[in-house]
């Protein structure tokens, strides 16, 4: 974790020097804050998600929250290059670079390139591979060094509700198994999870060599919901000892895990317990910080303060084993006067979010002295 932690500051220190023309006055004096609060030794890496693109008023909110990093998609359209490849140098950095122009520093790219064919197996899987490869080494021109993927073909993390009230009104997703096992097949057909265990094992062991060489953490996302299929297509990373087995397929200190908090309660997992297995190995490279109630066949999702998982011991954990990557929340509710377009994602449910994962991170660093 300490190379990380270094890797970051570098990233931090090598953005603050850029020249008045990359940076605006206000953007360099943020940057120096940041420095400054990298410095204290127990701090995380805390950053909100822009799935949907910059996010004006989010970041701005971002900066004076002291919260200051970034986790986006290798998306071109995303700075204006829709008809570049989302693995080309020039798209990475410019995403790169539009954060640092607001005081952010981009921490992961979550999304990167299209994989879909080398998870099903399908003719042109080893082209998509090649790109993989190509985008690991343009990422690590850049000086980002995480990436968050996942083993989700088709369908990404899937709920059967998107706008459940939950406390005071608020909206949440939700799942039932009972009405997910009705919905029809993909125009792909049925894939096994032999299948998909063998299509992994097949993308580990080609790219995980080249993260090596480039110096990228590659930091699996577990399937949610963790059933067993959704739509003829089965679905592997659905327990922690699925995850042992997937880390045994590529022994590799750049082989690891997104440790999603919400999906491994969904799983039945202990947080605690498993945040405790695999950073003590050093296989947590990223954080998603939320929680659920109930379990893979019928959950939804909460409040950080109001869920199953006990938190506070979640947060203290990753102080005990000294982890000090990147960690964002996750999922979070739609509160009264947001829009719920981007379920999962609103700007007052971040906010929220941040400011519960703030106290208990101050709360602990006290304790700890």
């Amino acid at each position: 974790m300490k190379n990380s932690r270094r890797t970051f500051l570098k990233q931090s220190a090598s953005v603050a020097t850029l020249s008045a023309g990359g940076l605006s006055p206000l953007a360099q004096t943020l940057r120096r804050q940041q420095l400054v609060s990298l410095a204290k030794d127990a701090d995380l890496q805390l950053g909100l998600a822009y799935f949907w693109g910059y996010e004006p008023q989010k970041m701005k909110l971002s900066v004076q929250m002291n919260v200051l990093g970034a986790v986006a998609p290798a998306s071109p359209g995303m700075v204006g290059m829709k008809g570049a490849n989302s693995w080309d140098y020039d798209v990475l950095k410019a995403i790169q670079d539009g954060f640092a122009k607001e005081g952010l520093t981009l921490q992961v790219i979550e999304s990167p390139t299209p994989l879909d064919k080398v998870k099903l197996g399908l003719d042109g899987k080893d082209q998509e591979i090649d790109h993989f490869i190509t985008f690991m080494k343009n990422l690590s021109k850049i000086g980002v060094d995480t990436v968050c993927y996942n083993w989700m073909p088709v369908i990404n993390w899937s709920r059967t509700q998107m706008a459940k009230p939950s406390r005071g009104g608020a909206l949440v997703s939700a799942f039932k198994y009972e009405e997910a096992r009705n919905q029809s097949v993909t125009q792909f057909g049925e894939f096994s999870a032999e299948t998909m265990w063998k299509n992994l094992a097949y993308f580990l062991k080609a790219v995980v060599p080249e993260a090596e060489k480039s110096g990228i953490k590659l930091a699996l996302h577990p399937d949610d919901p963790p059933v067993d299929k959704l739509r003829g297509i089965s679905r592997i990373m659905t327990s922690a000892d699925a995850f042992k087995k997937m880390l045994a397929l590529a022994p590799s200190p750049n082989n690891g895990i997104t440790m999603c908090q919400g999906t491994f309660a969904t799983m039945g997992e202990d947080i605690p317990t498993v945040i405790k297995y695999f950073g003590e190995r050093n296989k947590i490279f990223f954080v998603h910080f939320r929680d659920i109630r109930g379990n893979r066949q019928n959950f939804e999702e909460t409040f950080g303060d109001d869920g199953q998982t006990d938190m506070y011991k979640a947060m203290k954990t990753y102080y005990d084993i000294g982890f000090k990557g990147p960690i964002r929340p996750d999922h979070v509710p739609t509160m009264a006067g947001d829009s719920n377009d981007h379920q999962g994602y609103s700007l007052l449910g971040s906010l929220h979010a941040v400011g519960y994962m703030q106290g208990l991170m101050e709360a602990i660093r006290k304790q700890r002295g």
